[in-house]
């Protein structure tokens, strides 16, 4: 058999998905050729038909995609380039923290609206010799000079209104970066390569130019007013005439590429101190639009805030689920709270059995309304619990001080017992847990990107980083735009019952997030943690938790593929009367407000609110499998974004 890469992305299923060997150093190389129908290689980056790196209109749904298997490295992303720089990593031997330099880097320039080093994120790490497990928390934080109303009030004493032109759009979204230190902190702990050279790809990228893909001109152009109150942001997406660049124009970014190569050569100390450093801080502290001359309420980071942030290593939240272990990230974000919580919720029910799928096909199948009825309320509960009790916990502790006193095993079965299967409970209260005078905050998130990795050793690396909002705080500096991560905490630091909410702002407090990357593992015949199964995550504000646990679930209890189940319909709940069946995906028929659809009739009928509205979710997920005997990582990647799996396979 011979050693090749494989592919699922945005060509045509008739198209051959084969690639060579990754290797190489530059954007526009032969590290990974797409072989065409013809037997033609298509180098990624070229622009020539078959090249997965080829820009199309925003994605809604893309039919046809099929699980990428490789023996020995895999990178699930959503971007070609970004997915390619990853995989000449693992080729040149590095690991997946290495490699997840790359894909970061890369990501920052081709999906800025989403991502980039202006943001923050979290990350789950499996290092396969010690067998251990980490989470790193990479949250922005809000700054030593905020108080409790710093996204409400000007100023708290002499100006109670709100920030102008509006919270978001102010100096004061805008937390303390994470990312940068988030990727040293990984690389640190589990690289193998020199930091410098894990941004080659990125830097060529930014110097050349990349053509901009479809949510990026679409990005562009709905945020086009906000956009141009920032003249930095105004050069780089706008034409001279004010139009926004459109989908396929060439977009250089020397700006960023100095940024870089700064961040290359000096470490993230360049960011961090320095004059990049100063350039964040002013512009931060901007009264004015450079561009109309409007106001804006600066922001009070300081140069001293920078200097002294921090990654943080962080004990993952550990669970079993049937046979599994699933780890996630613990606070700040509730995200593996949630998903830990739904999915002990779920334990309780036969998923495999009485709630099985009703078809299955190449993009998923069908759930049951029972099913969707299920899981939906099960994701009620484990938000209502959310929204009452997590935050950061450097600040605000979980009842009885960890994480087991919303999972255990007694209390997710008492929650069960809650589930009505003839009727939807609509809103659910959290949990009775003892003295505990919080209130209820539902703030809503939005944005984020997520990437998952394995290397040659086995190593997992699984990541979710975002800029909160599409184009984040609309502030752009060196190349690359800030994030409006703090609008993630609750404006008011009470609820409508003056109780104080968990999630309200601090000095050096970390916003609340639903970020949720996860690692799945089998249980050992001891009960113990054994063997690696799936890694996977998604973007999607809000909405993440429930994308990764229609994903588990359609894993671990459907028996579904890596590209199934990231295919699978995106449905779930947050805390509230809705329920979502995501309009985008072929199984649904919303014609006719979806009357002739069984499914949406029948969870009507249960008495949810239904909401058919297109879905973004981001799933990449890479599994164990076996593929002719043989065993293999499987990839697949949500066929609702423009993703790309690689990896290094045989044919044979």
């Amino acid at each position: 058999m011979s050693r090749r890469l494989y592919l699922s992305a945005l060509v045509p299923s008739a198209l051959a998905l084969l690639l060579s060997a990754c290797g190489g150093s530059s954007y526009k190389d032969t590290s990974c050729q797409a072989l065409v129908t013809n037997g033609n290689g298509v180098v990624i980056g070229s622009g020539l038909p078959g090249d997965p790196a080829l820009p199309e209109a925003a994605s809604g749904y893309r039919t046809g995609l099929k699980t990428v298997y490789a023996t020995t490295y895999m990178v699930s992303s959503s971007n070609a380039y970004a997915s390619n720089a990853g995989c000449a990593v693992l080729k040149r031997g590095g690991t997946a923290a290495d490699a997840a330099v790359a894909v970061q880097s890369i990501l920052g320039l081709t999906v800025p609206e989403a991502t980039g080093l202006g943001s923050g994120g979290f990350i789950v790490y499996y290092d396969a010799a010690s067998k251990k497990v980490t989470a790193y928390d990479g949250r922005e934080s809000a700054p030593a000079a905020a108080t409790e109303n710093y996204l409400r009030y000007i100023d708290d004493v002499s100006n109670k209104t709100t920030p102008v032109p509006n919270a978001r759009a102010s100096g004061r979204s805008i937390g303390t970066i994470g990312v940068p230190r988030l990727m040293e902190a990984v690389q640190k702990d589990y690289g193998k390569l020199a930091w410098k050279d894990l941004w080659t790809d990125a830097i060529a990228l930014a110097t050349n130019g990349f053509p901009i893909g479809g949510r990026l001109a679409a990005a562009i152009s709905s945020n086009a007013s906000s956009l141009k109150r920032d003249a930095d942001a105004t050069a780089y997406f706008f034409n001279t005439d004010g139009s926004p660049k459109a989908v396929g124009t060439i977009l250089k970014n020397p700006a960023l590429a100095n940024t870089m190569t700064a961040i290359a050569a000096n470490g993230v100390g360049a960011f961090y101190t320095g004059q990049v450093a100063s350039d964040i801080i002013a512009k931060i502290g901007a009264t004015t639009a450079a561009n109309d001359g409007s106001a804006i309420t600066p922001g009070k980071t300081t140069l001293a805030d920078l200097a002294a942030y921090q990654a943080k290593r962080r004990t993952a939240v550990c669970t079993t689920y049937r046979s599994y272990w699933i780890c996630g990230t613990p606070p700040p974000t509730s995200g593996g709270i949630t998903v830990a919580s739904a999915m002990g919720i779920l334990e309780n029910f036969d998923l495999a059995g009485t709630y099985k799928l009703l078809s299955v096909d190449s993009e998923g199948g069908k759930p049951s309304v029972a099913a969707v009825h299920l899981i939906s309320e099960a994701e009620r509960l484990a938000y209502a619990d959310r929204d009452k009790y997590v935050a950061d916990t450097d600040f605000v502790p979980l009842p009885g001080g960890t994480w087991d006193t919303l999972l255990n095993k007694p209390y997710l079965k008492s929650r069960a017992a809650l589930i009505n299967p003839n009727k939807s409970m609509g809103t659910a209260l959290a949990g009775d847990l003892g003295p505990v005078a919080l209130g209820i905050d539902l703030t809503q998130e939005h944005g984020t990107n997520q990437f998952t990795i394995v290397d040659g050793a086995g190593n997992v690396l699984t990541a979710t980083t975002t800029v909160e909002s599409s184009m984040g705080s609309f502030h752009m500096v060196d190349g690359f735009l800030l994030n409006n991560q703090l609008t993630d905490f609750s404006a008011s630091p009470t609820d409508s019952t003056g109780a104080l909410v968990a999630n309200r702002l601090a000095p050096g407090k970390r916003p609340r997030s639903s970020m949720a990357p996860t690692l799945v593992f089998q249980k050992t015949a001891d009960g113990s943690i054994g063997d690696f199964a799936m890694a996977t995550g998604s973007p999607g504000g809000s909405s993440i938790p429930w994308y990764v646990i229609k994903t588990l679930v359609g894993s671990l209890d459907w028996g579904l593929d890596a590209q199934q189940s990231s295919n699978l319909i995106d449905f779930g709940a947050t805390n509230s009367p809705t329920t979502t069946v995501g309009g985008e995906h072929p199984n649904v028929n919303i014609a006719n407000n979806g009357a002739n659809d069984p499914l949406i009739t029948g969870l009507l009928a249960l008495g949810h609110t239904v909401s058919t509205s297109a879905q973004s979710s981001g799933v990449n997920t890479i599994m164990r499998a076996r593929y002719m005997g043989t065993p293999v990582w499987a990839g697949g990647t949500d066929p609702r974004r423009e993703g790309v799996v690689l990896g290094d396979t045989f044919i044979p």
